[in-house]
């Protein structure tokens, strides 16, 4: 049987080969340009550069830092008024946008990580002191956390495919990608997001087996949205498991493959929550 990870891991190395290439293809003209919030196209540059497939060339951000930087204090400079005139949209890429390139701020202002708590894997973000609750960012005339962006600010937005959209520095996140987040292309960047998360092992994985599902932890730590916004859209079939249980069918079955289909609509088997793995998303270092 030909499955959603036999063909993906047929097609990992072409994959990579095109991401690598992109940029090279871009600039001869081999795509036509997106255009980009002018306040957001410094961070698209930076991610089209050094991010492939999630992944991070740390150090080379660090050497290049003063895009990131300057970035950063743009999105401080925002004021409070300038923010709440603001499309729904726009203050939704403007939060994204600005976890993530705190993420990438935090790693390289410690990077190369080497920690020692015993919890998290050395390279961690995990391992910097106060990562996501403690230090702190402007944005928009306010200093915030990370944890206070994913826990205070993005639930005002009652979209629970935000959660996955944040690049948390780690393998278990959802996928970070090569180009910042855009008002006028946000619908379609956040469908991307929740599309992909059957490729994603990390996300949802399906052991027919095993006779489970594996989901990301996000859907736990999450849950007040996720059960909000698709729970009330899972199959009746579901209508005795858990209200999250249902959330997390609901949002990966417009993306499963027949086969798959045929197991879910069983319902005799387990929903089950993945240990989240907090390796650095590093390109050069996966330890």
């Amino acid at each position: 049987m030909v499955t959603r990870r036999v063909v993906l891991s047929l097609t990992a190395a072409a994959l990579a080969t095109l991401a690598l290439l992109a940029p090279g293809l871009a600039a001869q003209g081999g795509g036509a340009a997106v255009a980009v919030d002018p306040l957001h196209k410094p961070l698209d540059t930076l991610l089209n550069e050094y991010v492939r497939d999630g992944l991070v060339y740390y150090g080379a951000v660090k050497q290049d830092r003063v895009v990131l930087d300057r970035y950063i204090g743009a999105l401080g400079a925002i004021t409070p008024a300038t923010y709440a005139a603001w499309s729904r949209n726009r203050q939704i890429a403007f939060w994204l946008n600005a976890y993530n390139a705190f993420v990438l701020q935090t790693v390289i202002d410690h990077y190369p990580i080497r920690g020692r708590a015993a919890n998290y894997p050395r390279n961690s973000i995990r391992q910097i002191p106060g990562a996501f609750d403690r230090i702190q960012h402007r944005a928009a005339g306010r200093l915030v956390t990370l944890d206070q962006i994913e826990q205070q600010i993005l639930p005002t937005f009652h979209d629970a495919r935000l959660y996955f959209a944040l690049g948390r520095g780690a393998i278990g996140s959802g996928r970070l990608h090569s180009e910042a987040y855009d008002s006028m292309r946000l619908e379609a960047q956040l469908t991307s997001v929740r599309d992909e998360c059957l490729d994603r092992s990390a996300c949802a994985q399906i052991d027919e087996v095993g006779n489970q599902i594996a989901v990301s932890p996000i859907f736990s730590w999450d849950s007040a949205d996720f059960v909000a916004d698709y729970a009330g859209h899972a199959a009746p079939m579901y209508a005795t498991r858990s209200p999250i249980e249902r959330a997390v069918l609901a949002y990966v079955r417009p993306e499963l493959l027949t086969l798959e289909k045929d197991f879910v609509a069983k319902n005799t088997f387990r929903i089950v929550y993945q240990k989240f793995d907090w390796r650095l998303n590093d390109m050069s270092r996966r330890d």
